[in-house]
C-alpha cells in the first residue's frame, strides 16, 4: 500500500488552510517531453520557412543561444516567451530571414508548449479539492491553461511573464493570495522546485508542499511542510490540516 504524504517538522499551529496554489511544469504535467516535442516541431517549421537558420543551427545550438541571451538581462528569467522571441529574432536577422516570420514561428512553439499530458491524478484530485478549497496557479512558464483545459479549476492563474516578477519573488505569491482574498498564512503552495516553490513560498508567508514525483533529493536546509508524490497524497494531507 502506498504511504501517505510525509509530514515534516514545522512551526506550531498555523492558520486553517483556505486556498491551494499550484506550480504547473513537473507538478501537473511532465515538462521535458513537452519541450522536446515543441522544439522539434518548431525546428521542422524552420526547415520549411527559414532554411538558412536550420543550415546554421541545430536544436541544441539554438538552445545555447537562448541560455547565453538569458544572462544578458534579468527580465529574460521572468519572461521566457520574450526570451524565445528575442533569440529567434536575432537568429533570423543574422541569416536575412524575414522578421515577420518570428511571430508565426512562436505560435507554432506556443501551441505545442500548451499540448501537455496531465498526470493521471491531476483532474480527479483537483475536482475533489475544489469542493472545499479555493484553487489557483502561479507559474514562471507560459502554458495556456485554457487550451490545456485547466483554467476552469482555478480562481486565479498568474504567469510571471505577464505579472512582471517571477518565483521566488514574494510579490507573485502575494498577488495570487490577494486575488483569491485569502491570507498567505491560510494558503499552501504546491510545486516541484525546492528553491523557487518551497523556499520561495515559505519566505512569502505561505505553507509549502514539495511535489516530488520523480524521486529527487531535497537540498539541505529546505524543510517543506509536507512531501507528496501526487495530488491524491496532497488531498489526504490537506484533510489532516483542517
Amino acid at each position: 500500500m502506498k504511504p501517505s504524504a510525509s509530514p515534516l517538522p514545522s512551526s506550531p499551529a498555523p492558520s486553517s488552510i483556505e486556498a491551494v496554489l499550484f506550480d504547473l511544469d513537473d507538478t501537473l504535467w511532465a515538462i521535458e517531453p513537452v519541450l522536446v516535442r515543441a522544439e522539434g516541431l518548431l525546428y521542422d517549421w524552420l526547415r520549411e520557412h527559414a532554411p538558412a537558420v536550420v543550415a546554421a543551427h541545430t536544436i541544441a545550438s539554438l538552445r545555447e543561444r537562448r541560455m547565453a541571451l538569458m544572462k544578458t538581462d534579468p527580465m529574460y528569467r521572468i519572461d521566457l516567451w520574450k526570451l524565445r522571441h528575442t533569440a529567434l529574432s536575432e537568429v533570423f536577422r543574422e541569416h536575412d530571414v524575414d522578421l515577420a516570420l518570428v511571430d508565426p514561428a512562436m505560435a507554432v512553439f506556443s501551441e505545442a508548449r500548451s499540448t501537455v499530458a496531465l498526470f493521471d491524478d491531476v483532474e480527479p484530485a483537483l475536482l475533489r479539492m475544489k469542493g472545499r478549497l479555493t484553487l489557483g496557479s502561479v507559474s514562471n512558464g507560459f502554458a495556456d491553461l485554457d487550451r490545456i483545459g485547466l483554467a476552469g479549476h482555478f480562481g486565479v492563474s498568474i504567469a510571471a511573464h505577464r505579472f512582471g516578477r517571477a518565483k521566488p519573488d514574494p510579490a507573485i505569491f502575494h498577488a495570487a493570495c490577494e486575488a483569491l482574498q485569502v491570507a498567505p498564512a491560510a494558503t499552501v503552495y504546491v510545486g516541484d522546485d525546492p528553491l523557487l516553490d518551497v523556499q520561495g513560498a515559505q519566505q512569502a508567508g505561505l505553507r509549502a508542499v514539495w511535489m516530488n514525483r520523480f524521486e529527487r533529493t531535497l537540498p539541505a536546509g529546505i524543510t517543506p511542510d509536507a512531501i507528496c508524490r501526487d495530488l491524491h497524497e496532497l488531498h489526504d494531507w490537506l484533510q489532516t490540516q483542517a
